[in-house]
């Protein structure tokens, strides 16, 4: 692929990230800093033609100094004795396993952690402050037992449902995370290609490292996209956006609203991240600081005036489509949301990148459920209001027990992310059809025979509020990544 100067002076002011990491690449090719962390339109959308200067000739600018962090470590360690019987550690290197060696979404986060750059693994993994809403998203899910029926005949099961009657082949959907080029090189793209082998729902993020349109353009005929939305505090960009979506065919629009501030994710703040990320920054600079990591840098422009107001705007927008609000986090919310005339809502604290010490989806799924039916959106007279979660999902079983409790569907984000990071479009594929396999074997076992079977009366809740224990995912994958200097266990 051809490569182009572009004059950026007068960008130089407005550059989220400031004019210093500009500076530092005028004359050279700053392509291998520039791609992973930016969608290809991203100077088109913000860059006058008349700056567009031509293609590169080859041979006449020097080769830039790389800054970006480095990379993980190419080896663990492992006890071993040395000749002479002492036992002092030596390295020995990490061999990454086969496609064929990984059996669950768990093994495909331990290979991330082994292989991915440290950026992308700050990234990806960090979660708010002490990370403890990250790691209560996933333990909720281990204080809900089932009450499996027996003697019922599940020599068939059909795990399959629909989402605002699209159909998908499991109640899943892959939803929306960024910058997927800091784990792959084709990025979401791959996302998309494995959703259309499996029949599962891709949600495109606002900040992809891929464009929307090569999103788009890479799923099959008929194929179901959702979009996530961060609103601009410029709302004609981001009324342009929700029109070309629905001119795309986009059939749902996801609205975060838990993200008037980005959390402090000390892990990615310790990767000093440095640049831009996103065609959508034009506005917030002021509160962006480029030792806050990649989360910062790419939502600068992200509105904190964003009200219940607002929602009619946006829907009227929309020209059809469904839309969510992704980010809910209390029942009150949730029946103002069916108040203002949304279709659902996303139960989710972020994936835990937020407010620390916000609730888990699966726990508040209970009073989210009730209320709804008490103010009447969940009956079969009202207009179909559709409850998803995210947010801690590892196994089938997970999204199982948020189903019993009265989710439409779940979304899985980090698991398919590292999937991505470690084994391109095949990772994903596998790890969707590690979640069939977990759906064939568990329905059987819990004997429900569709998913209209998974109901409230097949799940135990009363240790679900019984408060944090211990966890050994923390341990094993979570583990912050402490300061140059600092020892940290593996």
């Amino acid at each position: 692929m051809a490569r182009h100067v572009y004059d950026v002076t007068d960008f130089l002011d407005e550059h989220p990230g400031g004019a210093d990491i500009i500076l530092k690449y005028a004359g050279k090719d700053a392509t291998e800093e520039y791609e992973p962390i930016h969608p290809p339109d991203a100077i088109k959308d913000n860059l006058d033609p008349s700056k567009h200067l031509g293609p590169v000739i080859p041979g006449t600018l020097p080769k830039p100094q790389t800054i970006s962090p480095s990379p993980a470590p190419a080896a663990v360690q492992v006890p071993q004795k040395r000749a002479g019987g002492t036992n002092d550690t030596l390295p020995e290197e990490y061999v990454k396993p086969s496609l064929e060696e990984i059996l669950s979404l768990h093994d495909f986060e331990a290979v991330a952690r082994r292989t991915m750059s440290r950026r992308g693994w700050n990234y990806y993994s960090s979660g708010a402050d002490d990370e403890i809403t990250m790691r209560e998203n996933h333990n909720a899910f281990h204080r809900v037992w089932f009450r499996p029926r027996v003697l019922r005949d599940v020599s068939k099961v059909d795990y399959s449902t629909s989402i605002f009657g699209f159909k998908t082949s499991m109640p899943i959907y892959i939803t929306a995370t960024a910058l997927g080029k800091l784990g792959h090189p084709e990025g979401e793209v791959c996302l998309t290609k494995a959703a259309a082998e499996h029949d599962v729902i891709q949600m495109i993020p606002t900040l992809a490292s891929c464009s929307f349109d090569e999103m788009v353009d890479a799923a099959k005929p008929g194929q179901v996209q959702f979009l996530q939305l961060y609103v601009n505090a410029d709302r004609t960009r981001t009324k342009k956006i929700i029109s070309h979506a629905a001119e795309r065919g986009v059939k749902a629009l996801f609205i975060t609203v838990d993200a008037p501030q980005l959390g402090r994710r000390e892990k990615d703040m310790r990767t000093k991240f440095e640049g831009t990320a996103s065609a959508q920054q034009a506005a917030g600079k002021d509160n962006f600081r480029r030792d806050q990591g990649a989360a910062r840098a790419i939502s600068s422009f992200i509105d904190p005036s964003l009200s219940w107001k607002d929602l009619k705007e946006l829907k009227e927008a929309a020209k059809g489509m469904k839309v969510v609000l992704k980010g809910v986090q209390c029942w009150e919310d949730a029946v103002l949301a069916a108040q203002h005339g949304m279709d659902g809502i996303v139960l989710s604290n972020h994936g835990g990148r937020q407010l620390d010490f916000s609730p888990s989806p699966l726990a508040l799924l209970p009073s989210v459920t009730s209320a709804l039916r008490q103010n009447g959106y969940l009956s079969p007279h009202s207009p179909p209001f559709e409850i998803f979660v995210d947010g801690g999902v590892r196994r089938a079983t997970d999204v199982l027990k948020a189903i019993a409790l009265g989710a439409t569907a779940v979304g899985i984000g980090r698991p398919m992310i590292y999937a991505m990071s470690t084994y391109g479009t095949e990772g994903v594929s596998k790890a969707l059809q590690i979640l069939k396999d977990e759906f064939d074997m568990n329905m059987r076992l819990i004997g429900a025979r569709t998913i209209e079977e998974v109901v409230p009366s097949m799940v135990e809740t009363g240790a679900l509020f019984q408060g944090i224990g211990s966890d050994t995912m923390y341990d094993a994958n979570y583990e912050k990544i402490l300061p140059v200097g600092v020892k940290a266990r593996l």
